[in-house]
């Protein structure tokens, strides 16, 4: 019997989820026990290399999660070679007003509307400077600020990249979040390509560059996609993330995750993985919801996955299981 779907998902799922993550987040942030890697952990040989950076499996915590690094020292030991922190904004901002956190369990979805809640670049860098974990390789996912307009939006994200540069593995560029206003008028051509080149300015000025990561919509056509994926290769950005949430949905507002994303995610992959012919290290992520999810994208180019929704849904064993079997293939 799976507890964590049989009894422990239909206890949680009567809670708020925002109240239930915040919950997570305390616990797993003060549990030193948590180090349950015989328990947890699955590493089989399967470290991969990738942008010179060593990966110890290529099962990652998409951005969103640990939005304020609160979690580097423990989540490996959940199964992940990776996480994403953030997103992480210049300045503090409390995001959007709740409710703002929504499960749709026939679905098995989820609908947010955060908005780039999280605790701001100085205080979260100083977190991140107090990592004790070296083996995990650490992402910034960053954006913009709410009241920042459009037109200097490149200014927090250079900011966010000089700040950080020293204590992450790599950046993530969050111009795809549906849930600031205005936000996605970023992946046009024009403000796409300042910003792009205004980053890159600003991590070649440091002694060794970082990977850059361009997280894109999956509302988008494969006319836009492809475009966009020609700019990263001239900008010489490392790599695309597909996908963030979609606002293709019947509900009010917000970015939708889960199952219903999936086939759309899957899609925009094999897509990218056709055009670009290994120009870019690919990243999906979006309806990941077990081992043939995973699977799919494994064998349609992609070359690590982030799980965040199917966690939700599978409970805290989904990365083991995905490395389990994919050791055994």
């Amino acid at each position: 019997m799976d507890l964590y779907k049989n009894i422990l998902r239909p206890i949680l799922f009567k809670i708020d989820p925002e109240l239930i993550h915040e919950f997570s987040i305390r616990i797993l942030k003060s549990s030193e026990f948590l180090n349950y890697k015989q328990t947890f952990c699955y590493q089989p040989k399967f470290k991969k290399t990738i942008l010179g950076m060593d990966f110890p499996n290529p099962i990652g915590l998409a951005a969103g999660f640990d939005k304020n690094a609160h979690l580097i020292d423990v989540i490996e030991s959940l199964g992940f070679g990776f996480i994403e922190v953030g997103t992480i904004t210049p300045r503090p901002q409390s995001g959007n007003p709740r409710p703002r956190l929504f499960r749709f369990p026939k679905d098995e979805s989820v609908l947010n509307y955060m908005g780039f809640n999280n605790d701001g670049v100085i205080r979260i860098n100083r977190r991140l400077e107090k990592r004790k974990s070296t083996n995990i390789i650490v992402g910034a996912n960053i954006g913009k600020n709410r009241d920042t307009d459009l037109n200097l939006a490149y200014k927090d994200y250079v900011c966010c990249v000089k700040e950080l540069y020293s204590n992450v593995d790599y950046f993530t560029l969050n111009v795809s979040s549906p849930n600031t206003y205005g936000l996605r008028n970023l992946l046009d051509i024009e403000p796409l390509k300042y910003l792009l080149d205004s980053v890159q300015n600003q991590n070649k000025s440091n002694p060794i560059t970082r990977p850059i990561l361009l997280k894109i919509s999956p509302d988008m056509t494969d006319e836009q996609i492809i475009g966009i994926a020609d700019m990263c290769v001239d900008f010489e950005i490392s790599g695309l993330i597909s996908t963030n949430t979609t606002i293709n949905h019947n509900y009010q507002r917000g970015g939708l995750s889960g199952k219903p994303l999936s086939e759309k995610s899957l899609s925009i992959l094999k897509t990218l993985n056709t055009y670009l012919n290994k120009k870019l290290i690919l990243i999906s992520s979006g309806g990941i919801m077990d081992q043939s999810d995973a699977k799919l994208r494994f064998e349609n180019g992609s070359d690590l996955i982030q799980l965040y929704t199917g966690l939700i849904y599978e409970g805290p064993f989904l990365p083991y299981k995905i490395l389990k079997s994919y050791d055994t293939q």
